[in-house]
């Protein structure tokens, strides 16, 4: 089964299964609805325009044609980081995005991305639909008119590409980074030059030399990004990005003007993204791995003082921000969760995965 009847079959079963029992969409006469979304990636950019596509595609078959949703890349209404200030707006109906680009707005939006030392994609779930994270992105969204929505996650996130080895924390002293978000205030209080830089330009920018290094996704993005082409030094593991969500934000009078059908159908398709996103890019990233090692890219992890520093100024990042009481809500309640989460997966997973490796390696 291709995914459009997938989609098409899943909006008769399940998850959509509510959707079938609400009212009558609201638009006369059949027409079609169709909504304006923004996006910050370019088109066929692995993992990100992978969910806005799929997000696309989902609304599409669960309303049987009758809201459909035309998606911008940068660049076609707006560029990759204006894309909050249009859906504000009015400019366009909704975006599909990463939120902590948006961080000039509120710091409380890193929370929907990732922090340093956050949340894995599954800790970030269970925060955001089960322990109050989804009511704190509406509360934020509000001071914007915005109804906001997890809408993918790309896992966990590689530490980067560098030109050289990274042997000590006095290594990234100077060096010409690309990394967004809280990770990046990280990275600047550890000397680096910190770079925010939309993803279609990267490629040429560390092949300029204009960049030293940068971060992106992971194996199947980066490669998908051609990014082994021009370094070779590639750390696949990363402080900054534990289980990175996308987000979806809607001009709250747009959302508020739907009818209850329809924003079921964006509510459903949305979680639906999450979980397709996720499953896709875990799903590649060990072949797409091996692909880039026969390259001849140089897989490595950083030392533990370079994780310690890492450590020491992500806490500082942090603690910066909690004069403001909204962000300093949201930090404790997801701090909460992620306790409450990590506790049992540690001694359930946690433990499984080593016994399991243990075992399978002694057979």
């Amino acid at each position: 089964m291709d995914r459009r009847s997938f989609l098409k079959a899943s909006a008769l079963s399940g998850g959509a299964a509510a959707v079938s029992s609400l009212a009558a969409p609201a638009i006369a006469g059949g027409h079609a609805r169709t909504l304006t979304m923004v996006t910050s990636w370019p088109r066929g950019f692995a993992v990100l325009d992978d969910a806005a596509t799929y997000f696309n595609e989902a609304v599409d078959a669960m309303s049987g044609g009758e809201l459909i949703i035309e998606k911008k890349a940068p660049g076609e209404l707006v560029g990759a980081f204006e894309v909050f200030d249009a859906v504000t707006s009015g400019q366009a109906d909704m975006y599909h995005s990463a939120d902590y680009y948006f961080l000039g707005q509120h710091p409380g939006y890193a929370f929907y991305t990732a922090v340093p030392f956050g949340a894995t994609a599954q800790e970030l779930t269970n925060w955001y639909y089960h322990d109050g994270g989804q009511d704190l992105h509406d509360e934020l969204g509000s001071i914007f008119g915005l109804k906001s929505f997890l809408c993918g996650n790309s896992g966990s996130q590689s530490g980067g590409w560098f030109r050289k080895e990274i042997k000590s924390a006095q290594d990234l002293a100077g060096l010409r980074f690309r990394m967004p978000g809280l990770g990046g205030q990280v990275l600047g209080k550890l000397g680096v030059s910190v770079q925010n830089i939309p993803g279609g330009e990267l490629y040429q920018a560390l092949s300029s030399g204009a960049l030293d290094g940068l971060e992106w996704v992971g194996p199947f993005a980066d490669e998908r990004a051609g990014f082994q082409e021009v370094a070779k030094v590639y750390y696949t593991a990363g402080f900054h990005e534990p289980g990175s969500g996308l987000a979806c934000g809607m001009n709250l009078d747009v959302w508020n003007d739907l009818s209850d059908q329809h924003k079921a159908i964006i509510d459903n398709a949305t979680k639906a993204t999450t979980h397709y996103q996720l499953s896709q890019t875990l799903a590649n990233n060990g072949a797409a791995l091996a692909r880039l090692q026969a390259q001849g890219v140089q897989t490595l992890q950083f030392s533990d003082d370079v994780w310690d520093a890492f450590g020491a100024a992500s806490k500082e990042v942090l603690d910066e921000n909690m004069g403001d009481d909204l962000f300093a809500r949201i930090r404790n309640s997801f701090d909460t969760s992620l306790a409450k989460s990590s506790d049992w997966i540690l001694k359930s997973d946690g433990e499984f995965v080593s016994q399991r490796n243990r075992v399978l390696a002694n057979g």
